[in-house]
């Protein structure tokens, strides 16, 4: 396992989102957003879509900076690392793409030998145990030949899941890993998330707008709206609240204060004009 950075204390959350406010020209994604990820957890941020889940990832991952505000990951200040402190935060971090993002001229095999090339030096003998371990705890050691254009949406997820723990990381973060799955894959990966969070110790960080799926893994959970955490709590306490935003999105209502249009004029005011 990577060794701890100067300033990281195991008793501290793995990350804390402090005050941030991020804004991508005159629209605002985030204000004033609090929250901390505890270290061992599966925790889940959700929300309806285009409520800034995926750029919140982004800024843990530092790929995007806050205008305002404070994301501390491992007890640093992610804004703060200069370019070869981030890289060596993000050695740490493995990353579940929604799309799964698999390199569609490499077979499977190549695809999580991939970090382990690119930021490791093993020989191929080892190279070769810690791709067909992965490979196999996500049941496809024998597809390891196939390239992606020959998998299934279910199998790439689950290739792109053993490439997100090829280096043994210490956080996983995952952007909609249940989009697009049917219902058999869907349950496999539920399982193979929970798992792989018990069996690594991982910390895990799902984003996701599937409400019965999450549920059923994640630790703690937050709902994200109009650029702000309208609620968070355990599952069953979500599941139990009557505030309105939260009923509304834990079962799935159309109408409520949660809103449905993208923000802008009115619609008479826009038809006249």
């Amino acid at each position: 396992m990577t060794s701890l950075a100067p300033s990281e204390n195991l008793n501290d959350p793995l990350v804390t989102v402090d005050g941030v406010s991020f804004s991508h020209g005159a629209r605002v994604i985030f204000d004033n957003v609090s929250l901390t990820i505890p270290r061992g957890k599966i925790t889940a941020i959700l929300g309806p879509s285009g409520t800034g889940k995926t750029t919140l990832l982004r800024l843990i991952g530092g790929q995007l900076a806050p205008s305002k505000g404070q994301v501390t990951v491992f007890g640093q200040d992610v804004q703060a690392l200069s370019v070869t402190e981030l890289y060596s935060m993000r050695k740490r971090i493995g990353m579940l793409f929604q799309s799964g993002a698999l390199l569609t001229d490499l077979d499977v095999f190549e695809n999580v030998a991939f970090p382990l090339r690119e930021h490791a030096v093993l020989p191929e003998s080892m190279i070769r145990s810690i791709v067909l371990m992965k490979l196999e705890v996500v049941g496809l050691r024998n597809a390891r030949h196939l390239y992606p254009r020959e998998l299934s949406g279910g199998m790439a997820r689950r290739v792109a899941l053993a490439r997100a723990t090829a280096l043994d990381p210490v956080m996983v973060l995952y952007d909609e890993p249940f989009a697009g799955q049917d219902p058999i894959s869907m349950g496999i990966l539920v399982r193979l998330i929970g798992e792989f969070n018990r069996a690594l110790n991982l910390t895990s960080v799902i984003v996701s707008h599937d409400v019965k799926e999450t549920a059923m893994i994640a630790d703690y959970m937050y709902l994200l709206s109009e650029g702000r955490v309208v609620a968070h709590g355990t599952p069953e306490g979500m599941r139990a609240s009557r505030e309105p935003a939260v009923t509304q999105f834990m079962e799935g209502e159309p109408d409520g204060p949660l809103p449905f249009h993208y923000p802008g004029p009115d619609y008479l005011h826009d038809l006249m004009s």
